[in-house]
């Protein structure tokens, strides 16, 4: 919504509510909170509020660690599971600032904003639909989330069972913020589940997908369960997707993915768009595909692309081309297949961005589609281009990718690989249950 300043101080009266939650992500991805009194909020929307930024992961150092949080009024929407604990509070997504009262170059959301920008020097518009994957899991007797699946159904089953009333509550309090949902059906796994969120432009959407993790754990913690969004919590079942559906429009909203003459009805700049897409797929994995475990689930035979392909019917392509109705030419999109919901969608959006405006400017060719099934062909035989196979062979593959690079910038690029190859480390040096069952009774 349009808020004014004006329109949310009348708002929190009306509503009553008693504390604001001042959100913004650090560089993982990690939702951040400072929680004020609303009689603190006037002055919050006129001057913002200082906080220390030393201790977020990806932020300022010691010396630098004073920044302050502004607002952003179209952000405004009450909490709906506070509402019955008789705390009443809203929340507002921030940008973050410098002392210097310039944005801070470590806000993801800048680092979006910056993008978004870049887009329309070029005189067009990045929307984008995620489709969130995630599993609902059971709680154990030690009050930790058990690997057992919420349900037993599997993909597009109709069920009344308590899971599809489960996906109709977290419907609901999405749309408490604002969100709209497409569509919501279970997945292929056991416990998995799947809800669309509708097309919009990238930093709406990036601020919806944020919120959406969030009030999914609430809702399901409400029921005593627990909802996950780690890439692939369960071995030998289908892992979480984040598939991106994406398009530019110009101006003035027309579509300019569209062309009624070409075979799968894509416009010379969605070619070239794909193409960059393809082109910078290594370079963008680690900001699409963030954890260690992100590889474990994109291997083959799970529907998780690892081929550098693009097609219509092929799943295992990382780029689908999903059917065009002729008469509907504004529903003109690719889909990338391998980000995760894992991910930071402020940073993930960026690069997909970032790649393929750079294969418009480059007027990259776009390499024949691959429509047969890939799942069982062993990408050497066939010679294709495949996904990094971890996370370490993926942060050698984003400080190759200098297109990535400047997307992200210098100052959210370092901190990025200082997170991820600790984490790389640590998972290096570890000793893992399957390598004792192995090896320590055979050596």
């Amino acid at each position: 919504m349009a808020y004014t300043k004006t329109d949310i101080l009348r708002l929190v009266e009306e509503q009553h509510v008693e504390f604001i939650s001042l959100q913004f992500t650090d560089i993982v991805g990690g939702v951040k909170n400072v929680t004020i009194p609303v009689a603190e909020l006037p002055a919050c929307l006129d001057h913002g509020v200082w906080f220390d930024g030393s201790a977020i992961e990806g932020f300022a150092r010691i010396a630098e660690s004073d920044m302050y949080l502004v607002p952003d009024c179209t952000t405004y929407a009450i909490i709906p599971w506070d509402e019955g604990s008789g705390f009443s509070t809203a929340r507002l997504i921030c940008d973050v600032y410098s002392p210097d009262g310039r944005p801070f170059v470590g806000d993801p959301r800048y680092v979006l904003k910056r993008a978004v920008e870049d887009a329309a020097t070029m005189g067009v518009v990045y929307h984008v639909s995620p489709e969130m994957e995630f599993f609902l899991l059971r709680m154990g007797a030690d009050g930790r989330p058990a690997l057992v699946p919420h349900d037993r159904a599997s993909y597009f089953d109709a069920t009344t069972d308590a899971a599809t009333r489960m996906r109709r509550r977290m419907i609901r309090a999405l749309g408490a913020f604002g969100i709209a949902v497409e569509t919501t059906h279970h997945e292929v796994a056991l416990g998995q589940h799947e809800i669309d969120l509708r097309y919009g432009p990238a930093l709406e959407l990036a601020d919806n997908v944020v919120t959406f993790r969030s009030t999914l754990k609430a809702v399901a913690q409400q029921q005593d369960l627990y909802a996950t969004f780690m890439p692939k919590p369960l071995a030998g079942m289908n892992g979480n997707g984040m598939h991106v559906h994406q398009s530019l429009s110009d101006m003035h909203g027309n579509n300019l993915f569209f062309h009624g003459e070409d075979p799968y009805l894509l416009s010379p700049m969605a070619r070239h768009f794909v193409a960059g897409l393809l082109a910078h797929a290594r370079g963008m994995s680690a900001i699409l595909a963030p954890l260690v475990n992100s590889y474990k689930r994109l291997v083959p035979g799970y529907e998780a692309p690892i081929y550098l392909t693009w097609g219509r019917t092929n799943r295992a392509a990382l780029v689908r081309v999903p059917r065009i109705n002729a008469g509907r030419p504004h529903t003109a999109r690719v889909e990338l297949r391998c980000p995760d919901p894992a991910s930071n969608p402020y940073l993930a959006f960026s690069v997909m961005l970032a790649a393929g405006l750079d294969g418009i400017r480059r007027e990259l060719h776009l390499p024949p589609p691959t429509e047969e099934d890939l799942f069982q062909v062993d990408p050497r035989a066939r010679q294709f281009d495949v996904l990094p196979e971890s996370l370490g062979a993926a942060l050698i593959e984003l400080q190759r990718d200098e297109v990535v690079c400047d997307a992200l910038g210098p100052y959210v690029l370092e901190r990025f690989l200082e997170a991820r190859t600790r984490e790389w480390q640590e998972y290096s040096a570890s000793v893992s249950q399957w390598e004792i069952e192995r090896y320590l009774p055979a050596y």
